[in-house]
């Protein structure tokens, strides 16, 4: 008998802006883009793709596609989706 799965989506289970900064401060600290992309697209989703577009100052369309595992955001979009989700980037030196 086969085993009957169904989809998963994470930004349903992601409510709290404390867990959507936990999610998005490990995905900074791997260093990886997929997962950062991934993981923005996550809480984006989570906020509502719609209203962070608007705010982000781009189509909901464009940053569906920037957001996915693949996707490649420009650095103007980064900013603006950062911003729109009210988390700052910051920087200091690597150990």
């Amino acid at each position: 008998m086969a085993i009957e799965t169904v989809p998963f989506d994470p930004a349903e289970h992601l409510g709290s802006a404390e867990g959507q900064a936990e999610l998005l401060a490990d995905a900074f600290a791997s260093g990886n883009p997929s997962y950062i992309a991934n993981a923005l697209g996550i809480v984006a989703r989570a906020r509502g793709m719609t209203a962070v577009a608007k705010e982000a100052g781009v189509t909901r369309e464009a940053l569906y596609k920037a957001l996915r595992p693949d996707g490649d955001p420009r650095l103007s979009t980064l900013l603006g989706v950062t911003k729109a989700l009210g988390v700052k980037i910051t920087a200091e030196p690597a150990s």
